[in-house]
């Protein structure tokens, strides 16, 4: 009796390696996503003008997006070191780059000059800027440039190659040129930085709060497994309006008691998510619902908020109308993308990871 049963058995055969453009899909999607859903997913430009904000700022806003994923997923930090690599964005864009965190006349020419105004009440002395801005900028770079792009572009992504890297040396090499690049035309173009230049205290604070996010993420702390608890997660959709509604409930305060609920609210909505994530089930759905419900809720209010500079009616509204398309859009063909698929908890998708992000040769290529 003939023992062969075919040349596959026994044998362990590693999938395909995916085509180039299959490969580059994902980095040349968050490029674009991410400016677009800081500068355009709450209605701060028209259709046509969000075109030529993505294009301008896609080396900035989208380098710096695949530069912080590739670092947490390189290192293995995970969801914490992208938040807190994107904080660091967050103050060096805010804080460096355009420099509006400490420019008191930076919306002084736009719709938003009246908050920007209001906005000084509770400006820091001796650094010159506004706590509530500080939160509001910051906050939104985590939530809207960084997190809810990686959140959406990794749920289209198979679970085989979503934590791992997406680039090789040279593909970092030459999006971190672009990065470099982008920050270099908005710091240098005077309607980027409005001709504004930081003190040395103020240049000293920001770049020294960006090495301190920078090294906080990638503390080995993060690299660790955590323990997981037999309780079941909750569905994903508790996650999402728990998010949400630590979003509106900053809508209506202002001043110091908005600066202070922000961040209760944040450390208290940060505290809740990570012992869920502990819990069995946790899973691709469950990131993708905490994020994404920021980025809907700044679609919701496009119909409320006024454009950078005027606009018409007409523009105005099928700008706010082409935003709310996008968004849901995107939101629900990621979770669309996620139920064809065997649901999996973030564990079996480590694991089913692990050896890739091992394949040192791969990677570098």
């Amino acid at each position: 009796m003939s023992t062969n049963a075919g040349p596959h058995v026994g044998t362990a055969h590693p999938p395909p390696a995916p085509g180039r453009w299959r490969r580059l899909g994902p980095v040349l999607a968050l490029l674009a996503l991410a400016p677009w859903a800081a500068e355009c997913s709450w209605g701060g430009f028209t259709a046509v003008d969000s075109l030529a904000v993505v294009v301008v700022l896609a080396p900035l806003y989208g380098g710096a997006a695949v530069l912080v994923r590739e670092a947490a997923r390189r290192t293995g930090g995970g969801w914490p070191a992208i938040v807190l690599l994107a904080a660091a964005f967050g103050v060096y864009q805010a804080g460096l780059v355009d420099q509006s965190l400490f420019n008191p006349e930076f919306l002084a020419d736009t719709e938003f000059a009246e908050a920007g105004a209001q906005a000084t009440g509770t400006r820091v002395p001796g650094l010159g800027f506004s706590a509530e801005q500080a939160v509001d900028f910051v906050g939104n770079h985590v939530a809207l440039s960084i997190c809810a792009p990686v959140a959406l572009v990794e749920s289209f992504v198979g679970p085989r190659r979503r934590h791992r890297p997406w680039l090789g040396r040279w593909g970092l090499l030459v999006v971190a040129v672009l990065f470099a690049l982008g920050s270099l035309t908005i710091f240098s173009d005077d309607s980027g930085r409005k001709n504004f230049l930081l003190s040395p205290v103020q240049a000293t604070v920001a770049v020294l709060t960006v090495l301190l996010l920078v090294g906080a993420a990638l503390l080995p702390r993060w690299r660790r497994t955590p323990r997981r608890v037999a309780v079941p997660a909750p569905h994903p959709g508790w996650v999402g309006l728990v998010v949400l509604g630590a979003h509106l409930s900053t809508v209506p305060l202002s001043g110091w008691v908005r600066v202070g609920w922000h961040l209760l609210a944040a450390a208290a909505v940060a505290v809740l998510v990570v012992r869920w994530s502990r819990r069995a089930g946790w899973g691709q759905r469950h990131v993708l619902a905490a994020w994404a419900a920021g980025l809907l809720l700044a679609a919701a209010f496009t119909y409320v908020v006024p454009n950078y500079a005027p606009a018409s009616p007409t523009e105005a509204l099928v700008g706010d109308v082409v935003v709310t398309v996008v968004a849901l859009a995107l939101t629900v063909g990621a979770f669309h993308r996620l139920r064809r698929r065997p649901p999996t908890d973030e564990a079996t998708e480590a694991a089913l990871d692990r050896p890739a992000l091992h394949d040192r040769a791969r990677s570098r290529k």
